[in-house]
């Protein structure tokens, strides 16, 4: 049809095309990686966890996996360019949030982890341009809690506002290519529980009490907020929210 741009319709879904996962052995990127094979997807795999990614490419069938670090943007730029032929879409789920107070904050390690996330976002970006397909998706998972400004959020606070503008300045500069950003609130991940212990179930549950949707926001809600950014051609430089209300509620 004429005036699509290569783009394919929403309809269509996922059905023949290939996605790389990056932070695909678990929690967001694993469930993506699963609703995308699902769909009729093919996955390529990439973690810094070589033993989760073992166990989650024994799942899930990928045409290849790679194990390294996405903060080395060398190596990340080197595994995109290496992938034979173009693919559809990649997913960038890699990086964690620091809660680090001002007092005992090492000022090296704020400065890697912020600089490092913008290094892998524009690594990601410049290798996109050659190995996705145009019309197709580079997206980003971010997060919605430093929007709320508190003690130990100052790096977090500052990655959350800057992801957003980079995403739209991304999203001109690899256009034909899309970019887009998930901002996600609480979800109830690995990662989660790593960084909450012992209070990982009284956050659960403060979350069901008081979130508009009465429940905790899992793995698969994010993963189905972003095939459905992948199949729908005129999605680009935009951040979308998911974190079941709870930027609207006192926590």
């Amino acid at each position: 049809m004429s005036g699509t741009g290569g783009a394919r319709p929403v309809d269509e879904g996922l059905a023949g095309q290939t996605v790389v996962v990056v932070g695909g052995s678990a929690g967001i990127g694993l469930e993506t990686a699963r609703q995308v094979r699902a769909a009729g997807g093919e996955v390529v795999l990439a973690a810094r966890n070589a033993d989760r990614l073992k166990r989650a490419a024994d799942e899930l069938s990928p045409l290849r996996t790679a194990a390294f670090d996405a903060l080395d943007t060398d190596r990340l730029e080197r595994f995109l360019h290496d992938l034979p032929g173009l693919v559809d879409h990649v997913l960038v789920t890699a990086g964690s949030p620091s809660y680090t107070p001002l007092d005992v904050l090492d000022l090296a390690d704020a400065g890697r982890d912020f600089g490092g996330r913008i290094a892998m976002m524009l690594a990601a970006g410049r290798a996109s341009r050659e190995k996705v397909r145009a019309g197709g998706t580079l997206l980003f998972i971010g997060g919605t809690g430093g929007r709320r400004p508190a003690a130990g959020m100052a790096v977090t606070g500052a990655l959350t506002a800057a992801l957003p503008a980079l995403t739209a300045n991304l999203a001109l500069e690899v256009a034909p290519v899309r970019v887009n950003l998930i901002a996600a609130g609480f979800v109830d991940t690995p990662l989660s529980a790593s960084l909450l212990g012992e209070q990982l179930e009284a956050r659960r549950e403060q979350l069901r009490r008081t979130l508009p949707i009465g429940r905790v926001v899992g793995p698969a809600d994010v993963a189905a907020l972003a095939l459905h950014i992948m199949a729908n051609g005129a999605l680009t430089g935009a951040t979308y929210d998911i974190d079941g209300g709870q930027q609207l509620v006192a926590l």
